[in-house]
């Protein structure tokens, strides 16, 4: 069977959402299955543990997982960058098995010897370091409102004929202080990498798909992030010396309401979810 599967040196991946309803699931495993990566980074909130519950884990959500997983067991090197979102694993910071590695940060020298400096990035965020709880808060709020905003372009698709929109981008687009803050964000970031002489910063967190060349009176630095699976669909990939950033482009919200239906009728159930990841770790070990 011929293997069409695209290479990748180095695949980054955060703000997947694992386990909320605004996580596309079906379309981030379709992605992993058309890809080859030698090099793996989930750069934070790949699991959403703050709003996890045994209630709602579509079978969609843990065929990632069980993708993951098995290119694990193939033995890819991969780094679990903890998020704020799946923040109870920092405690494991450190744990390596096989070629599987949990980190708060990393240091990747590229293969053209150029060094990415790749963190998650909520270290800089002064509300999630004063306010957790408010923080907290406006997640659940984010992802009700993804569910708002999946209603509202199914109604203007499918009755008025009209394209797409993002309410929580023109939310955060119209309000200065939101602009400010991601403004305020990359510069903090590309400053810290200029001062230590890396060549590139890669971070996550902000939901905010980025490439640009960053500067300060020091020097300069290439700003990368990788996005998110809510809204985005995208990631992170690096070839031959050149990142890009990928973006799916297969129609995300084609009737959304069946797939909703769909999705409520391969819950699993706590056991079985525990039962799943056993197994798969028994593989990995054999």
């Amino acid at each position: 069977m011929k293997n069409d599967k695209r290479k990748i040196e180095i695949l980054v991946l955060s703000d997947v959402h694992l386990g909320t309803y605004g996580c596309h699931a079906r379309e981030l495993h379709r992605y992993l299955k058309s890809i080859n990566p030698k090099t793996i980074v989930l750069n934070g909130d790949i699991i959403d543990i703050w709003q996890f519950s045994k209630r709602y884990w579509p079978k969609s959500h843990m065929k990632v997982v069980k993708h993951l997983m098995h290119w694990i067991s193939k033995g890819k090197k991969t780094y679990y960058i903890t998020g704020n979102h799946d923040e109870m694993l920092r405690r494991f910071a450190g744990l390596k098995m096989g070629s599987f590695s949990i980190v708060n940060k990393l240091l990747l020298e590229l293969s053209d010897n150029r060094k990415a400096w790749i963190f998650h990035g909520d270290v800089f965020d002064v509300t999630m370091q004063h306010s957790k709880w408010l923080t907290k808060l406006g997640a659940v709020g984010y992802d009700a409102l993804i569910l708002l905003n999946r209603f509202v372009n199914f109604v203007s698709e499918k009755i008025f004929r009209k394209g797409k929109l993002s309410l929580s981008k023109r939310i955060k687009n119209s309000v200065k202080s939101a602009v400010k803050f991601i403004n305020n964000f990359e510069q903090t970031t590309a400053d810290i990498g200029i001062s230590n002489k890396y060549d590139f910063v890669v971070c996550g967190h902000i939901h905010q798909p980025e490439m640009r060349e960053i500067s300060n009176s020091e020097g300069s630095i290439t700003y990368l992030n990788s996005g998110d699976w809510i809204e985005n669909l995208s990631a992170l990939e690096y070839n031959n010396g050149e990142w890009t950033i990928y973006r799916y482009k297969e129609e995300i919200f084609v009737d959304t309401v069946l797939n909703k239906l769909d999705e409520e009728n391969e819950h699993l159930t706590t056991n079985q979810l525990f039962a799943n990841l056993v197994t798969e770790f028994q593989m990995m070990k054999q």
